[in-house]
Formats: structure tokens, C-alpha cells, sequence
């Protein structure tokens, strides 16, 4: 199969794990050949590291005729704007998450897409990977009974310590616990128990300001504005039935993430739907609690698998998984939260889905399509 040739914008942090995997394990069906950054030496140095052939600007990258798909790894606050002129330059594009700010961005770039025929995808993929795919599949396959009822907590320390390098994103919104840390775990259950209808919730807010004590931060000393809330709870019905439970929290320390689906028939107990594998186990109504096999591969860290899905989507005339539609239905879930904190009401979801497909089983290590 004639590969993807890929661009990716953005060099950041989160860029090296996704240019391990594009390069590597599914060198198969993508070609990385340029990469762009608002700082020309950070994109410079990815492009030695991964042997990357293209250090463009971002004009000339969204020029290219060759590239197809547009990997956008930049700030929350530019995503909907950079994925525009992606699909305006006739590139798929495929963004971390969040997709967007609110609504009518990504309404606007899904519109765009649906108007050129291109494909538009969202992080997080880690709900293709093993851990949560094996999840699907139980469910599916009926080893719990009938889920009734769903749990997903994160809890896990703020940014004042100031050690990564864009700190001050994580205290503005879509850096707050349920924009960044929520759709791994908003995604996780929809793939597993499919689209939202109803949303309750309620915001918090702890600090209005940090002030940096690390002396190890380069902003040591500095007041910083907390511009997002740092606490959310939330209700979730879903159309199937189950009612779910969510709580994103970014005031604590160390990192405490624990999900749940419950069953007529038993427990499942998910693993953390931040990485790709890690171990299930199930609670059986004889009281037993088993450790399940992973069902398929992918256990490893492998973002980027979402890109690769995108790129057999496009040469095999399918849809791919983590699309953006995806992604719209978990951001109007997240701002419904929000929403609902602020009127005190529920909120009813304009947006639905189709479950993701399953991916199938017997796949080889590094492909994703049988």
C-alpha cells in the first residue's frame, strides 16, 4: 500500500513520542517528511533526530502538493484555526486534543471538511489501543451483563511547579482538568458504551492565581493567573442507558486515575485511558476478581495510532476512528458540563455519534487494518 506522506506542525513536548511512533512502528503506511514549528530550531532538531528530510515554515508545509495529512500539535488556543487553513491548503488534518474551544470553531472546520471530502481526526487515540479495545470487547461479548452504571476519576497535581516549558497553558482553558485530561476518559466511554444525551455537572475553582515556588522553574517567583476551574464533577447519561459518574481534578499531587463500568453480570475494572495498555480485570458476580488477556495489540505507548488510522482510512475509502466528530461530541460534553455548573440545570446534547468501530482482531504488531 502507497504511503501517507505526513507534516507535522508543532515540535513541542508531546511531538517526540508521536514522531517515534510515525517513523517507526507505523512506518508501514505513513512518511514523515516535514516538520514546522514557531521556533525553527526546535523543529530543526526533530528533523536531525528522526531523520525527517523538511524543516518548513508552517506557509510552507500547508504548501507542500505532496504532504496529505496535516498532524497539528500546537497550542489548544490555535487548533481550530491551524486545522482551517490545513483543509483550505486540500490536507486531511489530524489535531491533539482539544479539538477546539467551543462549539462553532468545530463546527466550522467540520463543515469545511465535509465540503473539500477530507477527513478530519482528534487526539486522543489511546482508546485503540489494547487496553481499551479489550474493554469494547468484553462489554461487547456480554462478560458483565447489561452496564448499568459507569465511574471515571482523575486526580492528579496542577501546574505550579512550572516545569514544563508552556505551564501557563495548563491553567487557561483547554489546559483545565476536563479539557486535557477528560477526553481521554470521555472517549474511553463512549467507545465502550457509545454518545451522550443528558449532562449535569458542576465547576469549581480553587485558586484565582499561583505563584511558581519551584527555584527550578524558569518562572520562579512569578504570579500566574488560573483562568480555567481545577475542579469538575459531572453526571453523564448516555443513550444506551448507563449513567456515568466523572471527576477531573487538577489541586491535588501525584496522579490518581481510576475507571469503572458496571454490570448486571460483573465489574470491569478499565485501565488508565491516558496510555494504550496496562491490565483489565474483570469482578465476577461469584465474587471472583480475574485478570482478562489483552485482546489486541498496540499495549505499548502509541500515540500517533489515531494518524496511522487516518492514513488507511484514506487510501481504503473508510472512515477513520478518532475522528473529529468524535472529538465534537466530547467537546460539547465537556462544555455542557461547564454549562451546567453556571445555570444550575441539566444539559440536553445537540450532538450524537456512532460508536467507534471495533478494531479487528489478529491485527500484526504495527498495522491497523486486517
Amino acid at each position: 500500500m502507497r504511503r501517507v506522506k505526513v507534516g507535522v506542525i508543532g515540535t513541542g513536548m508531546i511531538s517526540g513520542v508521536y514522531l517515534t511512533n510515525l517513523t517507526g512502528t507505523f512506518d508501514a503506511i505513513v512518511e514523515v517528511t516535514a516538520v514546522a514549528d514557531m521556533m525553527p530550531q526546535s523543529a530543526q532538531l526533530k528533523a536531525e533526530q528522526f531523520r525527517i528530510p523538511n524543516v518548513y515554515t508552517v506557509e510552507q508545509l500547508l504548501a507542500d502538493p505532496e504532504i496529505e495529512i496535516v498532524v497539528n500539535l500546537t497550542a489548544p488556543a490555535v487548533h481550530a484555526s491551524l486545522n482551517l487553513r490545513a483543509l483550505q491548503a486540500g490536507k486531511h488534518v489530524y489535531t491533539e486534543k482539544p479539538f477546539a474551544l467551543n462549539r462553532d470553531e468545530a463546527d466550522e472546520v467540520l463543515a469545511l471538511a465535509e465540503t473539500k471530502g477530507l477527513l478530519v481526526g482528534c487526539a486522543p487515540d489511546t482508546f485503540l489501543g489494547a487496553g481499551i479495545q479489550t474493554c469494547v470487547k468484553l462489554i461487547d461479548d456480554g462478560w458483565i451483563g447489561t452496564p448499568y452504571a459507569a465511574s471515571a476519576n482523575i486526580i492528579m497535581g496542577n501546574a505550579a511547579s512550572g516545569m514544563h516549558p508552556n505551564f501557563q497553558n495548563f491553567l487557561k482553558l483547554g489546559g483545565d482538568p476536563i479539557m486535557d485530561m477528560g477526553p481521554y476518559y470521555l472517549t474511553a466511554l463512549i467507545a465502550m458504551l457509545g454518545p451522550v444525551r443528558r449532562v449535569s455537572g458542576s465547576a469549581s475553582q480553587l485558586h484565582r492565581e499561583i505563584v511558581v515556588t519551584n527555584p527550578k522553574s524558569h518562572a520562579y517567583g512569578h504570579k500566574v493567573p488560573v483562568e480555567a476551574p481545577t475542579n469538575v464533577s459531572a453526571v453523564l447519561d448516555f443513550h444506551c442507558g448507563v449513567v456515568a459518574t466523572v471527576q477531573a481534578a487538577k489541586e491535588a499531587f501525584g496522579y490518581f486515575p481510576r475507571m469503572e463500568v458496571y454490570g448486571t453480570e460483573g465489574i470491569l475494572y478499565v485501565p488508565d485511558a491516558n496510555f494504550f495498555g496496562s491490565q483489565v480485570f474483570i469482578h465476577t458476580a461469584h465474587g471472583e476478581k480475574k485478570e482478562v488477556p489483552l485482546a489486541y495489540p498496540h499495549a505499548e505507548e502509541g500515540r500517533g495510532t489515531g494518524v496511522a488510522d487516518m492514513a488507511y482510512a484514506i487510501r481504503l475509502g473508510r472512515n477513520n476512528r478518532a475522528s473529529g466528530r468524535l472529538a465534537r461530541h466530547v467537546l460539547d460534553i465537556s462544555l455542557a458540563i461547564f454549562e451546567a455548573s453556571e445555570t444550575g440545570r441539566h444539559a440536553l446534547l445537540q450532538s450524537t455519534i456512532e460508536r467507534p468501530e471495533r478494531l479487528p482482531q489478529g491485527l500484526k504488531y504495527n498495522t491497523l487494518d486486517a
